[in-house]
């Protein structure tokens, strides 16, 4: 096997990667990092990402992390489908709606911070969970108002997926693991169905994954 991906069925990350992996069609052995169990820390994943985070991509031996630059990466090696708009000012805009999530909203919701707010402020799982669901919130509205203003054609940046559509996909997940209401953001949740409706996304999703386990938080 060519290509391995360390990751998670939990890691929203993870799932970006897998999506963009799917549309490409480029097989990949997954190798398992519980990140709810801490093992992002163990000394032998250490060696592989210095940060101490998934995804990691192993592209014939070369090793790539942060799923933005592992689906740049991707579509660099293999440019059909694109998942990079070809247009410079397209492919600004979706690269702008990817950091939406990317940046601006699921760095706020991963273990670590949920464990720091815990162990630091004393948070209890509420007032985690709230925190975690104000930040899927911020990035949902985030994204509707980008929608209002420039609609889907039937995607964020024209006819076929791009990153924008693959992290606007994550963003929901994030949603619905924080049971946010999606009706509250009607744009997002109709480009999220398209989404969902091709295998590629709807066979990464969290909840269709084999590690799959309902836990709290």
């Amino acid at each position: 096997m060519t290509i391995q991906l360390y990751g998670f069925w939990r890691s929203n990350a993870a799932f970006r990667v897998k999506v963009a992996l799917a549309l490409k069609q480029l097989p990949y052995e997954e190798i398992e990092v519980d990140i709810l169990a801490g093992h992002q820390f163990d000394g032998d994943y250490a060696a592989v990402n210095a940060e101490r985070v998934v995804p990691t991509l192993v592209y014939h031996g070369q090793r790539v992390f942060q799923s933005l630059a592992i689906m740049e990466f991707l579509d660099e090696m293999h440019p059909t489908p694109r998942l990079m708009p070809g247009n410079p000012s397209d492919r600004a805009y979706a690269r702008a709606m990817a950091l939406v999530s990317v940046a601006d909203s699921h760095p706020f919701v991963v273990p670590r911070v949920r464990k720091h707010l815990a162990q630091t402020y004393g948070a209890g799982l509420d007032g985690v969970e709230a925190w975690c669901a104000h930040w899927a919130r911020e990035g949902l509205a985030t994204y509707e108002r980008m929608l209002e203003k420039r609609p889907a054609a039937p995607f964020a940046v024209g006819a076929t997926p791009t990153i924008a559509d693959i992290c606007i996909a994550a963003q929901t997940i994030i949603g619905e693991l924080y049971k946010v209401d999606l009706a509250a953001y009607p744009r997002v949740a109709a480009l999220a169905k398209r989404c969902f409706e091709m295998p590629a996304f709807a066979e990464a999703h969290p909840f269709r994954q084999p590690g799959f386990r309902a836990v709290e938080i």
